[in-house]
């Protein structure tokens, strides 16, 4: 299918003449969240044990298939999750992918004052230094959303990227605070969320009245089909999927039908970890035009 003139213009410029980019994203939330923000998790074992199955079993079975496509991959990885399965986040660097921020608890951080976003931040910075031996570069907020202080605070912070809002199918620049570029946007999409298609629990009820688990055939067509979308218009595809969800021993088949589409393409598609789309975003378009929509 050709693609309209408009597109070929505005299309982004990847490295070596690729035609597209992806950057594979995954939360590691675990059993953080709601429950362990109002402290019901410590009277809700079901939740706990729905959660800590991400870390515990799934993660490991995601790195594996990844590790066959020879693909790497950003994790988003709340603090409490590190402290309690150091080895396997451990295991993600190891494996040559990038591990990041999404808060401490999965924190709600637009209903936090900047100085308790900015208390978040050092907490999981120290975390990540003393567990792991790293300091992230990206973030990710664990509620979608965040307070109009926030990308400020985060450049301010030293953090490069953001994965967090969905207004673009490219990477752009948030408004700068003083000199230098604002904060790369390496923006995601809700409805290719796997929780859209694939989440179901009792308790919490989610979602709420009814089942929705979709047909993993038709998710896995579907999440096909938005990739090549992103790969012919040359545009950069990142995703919001959860080991917890997406990767449970039946579900592996839909994330292996996408790994192979991506890798039907060979060369023309630069897999690549979000810091990395990042600090090129900023090497080729610091001084452009390229802001928040």
């Amino acid at each position: 299918m050709p693609i309209p003139p408009r597109l070929q213009q505005t299309r982004p410029v990847w490295p070596q003449g690729r035609r597209s980019a992806v950057a594979l994203a995954f939360d590691v939330d675990g059993p953080t969240g709601d429950a362990m923000l109002d402290g019901s998790l410590l009277s809700n074992p079901r939740y706990f044990t729905q959660g800590a199955y991400g870390p515990w079993r799934a993660l490991p079975r995601l790195l594996d298939l990844l590790g066959a496509y020879e693909l790497k991959a950003t994790f988003f990885v709340p603090t409490w999750v590190v402290l309690h399965w150091t080895d396997i986040c451990a295991r993600i660097l190891r494996q040559g992918c990038e591990i990041a921020y999404h808060g401490h608890h999965h924190e709600v951080f637009i209903d936090c004052s900047p100085q308790q976003q900015l208390e978040i931040m050092e907490r999981s910075r120290a975390i990540f230094q003393q567990r792991l031996g790293v300091t992230p570069v990206g973030f990710r907020t664990p509620s979608g959303d965040w307070s109009e202080e926030t990308a400020a605070l985060l450049r301010d912070f030293g953090i490069i990227y953001s994965s967090s809002m969905r207004g673009d199918d490219r990477p752009y620049f948030h408004p700068p605070r003083g000199p230098g570029p604002g904060l790369v946007e390496i923006p995601a999409r809700w409805d290719i969320d796997d929780y859209t298609a694939l989440a179901y629990t009792e308790e919490p009820d989610f979602p709420i009245g009814l089942d929705r688990i979709s047909d993993y055939r038709t998710v896995e067509r579907n999440w096909c089909a938005e990739f090549e979308g992103y790969h012919r218009a040359g545009l950069c595809w990142t995703t919001i999927l959860h080991p917890k969800v997406c990767a449970k021993p039946g579900r592996l088949g839909i994330l292996e039908g996408l790994f192979g589409r991506i890798r039907d393409h060979g060369d023309a598609v630069w897999t690549a970890r979000c810091q990395d789309v990042a600090q090129w975003w900023i090497d080729r378009h610091a001084a452009g035009p390229e802001q928040t929509p």
